[in-house]
């Protein structure tokens, strides 16, 4: 186990959009450094410091020794493979979202990562939120939700990889089972806008998700907008809770409108904390390397969120 007043020592795997985002995150922070940094990014000895140790080859950082954790911000295809030889390695890892493209894959990397005693971090961002913590903590004083309504996407991105359905859906797929401590039973995904881009196909979905108990929810992706849209609505009998990324009051508190289940009355802003998302996962990671965790919730909201996804293509496709 690593001293707590010891820098931690961490390899990160990719550096397009969101390997950039950790490289610069991670500079910021006191107790981590990156010290190794696998990168077909030509520009990548621009992006980190000299005694940083780049390699065009990702498995030399996956199995390093000299690590205390590795980051996989590669396409997802690659995350099964990248993060076994990780964790076989007895490195622990921070993944992307999402965890894989393969339910299999998925449910193998966990197996692995329990027979190992590893440990594996999945990045739905939003759940490391300090106004997603608050969201949780009113909640469980609110009773039981009644249901929720969800809406995410920008203009683009536009990928030949991953879809829609894979690039938004596993945020709001896991901030429904987050809160609500469980799958849905049912999950149906429709088309209701699909047109062609300079940039590639564009797509609107709509998820409905029915998780028993009365609750469903109801979630819209879409890649056509042309602002950026994230917002997550909890509602319970006479409130709801209404957490908003791109808002400067991320979280607020609606009363119901008498007579209605879902028309909302003044909001209330809630005080939240302003640390970002992203030094907040990484604490959070540095924390468990520390500590020796060997937690496999993330892991296992991670495949429930793949097999969901997956049951939701399965819908699409047919």
């Amino acid at each position: 186990m690593t001293s707590s007043n010891q820098n931690l020592k961490l390899g990160l795997i990719g550096a397009g959009p969101w390997g950039r985002n950790f490289i610069h995150t991670i500079k910021e922070m006191d107790g981590v450094g990156l010290t190794r940094l696998a990168s077909a990014n030509p520009e990548s000895a621009s992006l980190v410091d000299g005694d940083c140790e780049i390699t065009t080859d990702w498995l030399e950082v996956a199995i390093a020794a000299d690590l205390d954790g590795v980051i996989v911000a590669t396409p997802p295809f690659t995350h099964a493979e990248i993060a076994t030889r990780a964790v076989l390695a007895g490195n622990p890892v921070l993944v992307e979202k999402p965890l894989t493209l393969d339910p299999g894959e998925a449910r193998e990397l966990l197996n692995i990562t329990e027979a190992e005693g590893g440990f594996v971090l999945v990045d739905h961002i939003h759940l490391f939120s300090s106004a997603w913590e608050v969201l949780k903590r009113e909640a469980e004083a609110l009773g039981p939700v009644c249901a929720i309504v969800s809406e995410a996407g920008r203009w683009g991105p536009f990928r030949e990889d991953a879809g829609v359905l894979w690039d938004w859906g596993p945020h709001d797929v896991a901030m429904c089972c987050d809160l609500l401590g469980r799958p849905p039973e049912t999950v149906q995904a429709v088309v209701s806008e699909s047109r062609q881009t300079p940039e590639g196909l564009g797509e609107t979905l709509k998820l409905e998700a029915d998780f028993g108990r009365g609750v469903s929810a109801g979630i819209v992706l879409s890649n056509l907008l042309d602002g950026h849209r994230r917002y997550f609505r909890a509602y319970f009998n006479d409130c709801a809770l209404v957490y908003d990324d791109t808002s400067p009051e991320k979280l607020v508190r609606h009363p119901l409108l008498e007579g209605s289940k879902d028309k909302l009355g003044p909001g209330e802003p809630l005080p939240v904390n302003d640390e970002m998302q992203m030094n907040r996962l990484i604490r959070t990671f540095g924390d468990a390397i520390r500590e020796g965790s060997r937690d496999a919730a993330s892991l296992r909201l991670g495949v429930s969120v793949v097999e969901i996804l997956t049951r939701a293509q399965q819908t699409l496709d047919n």
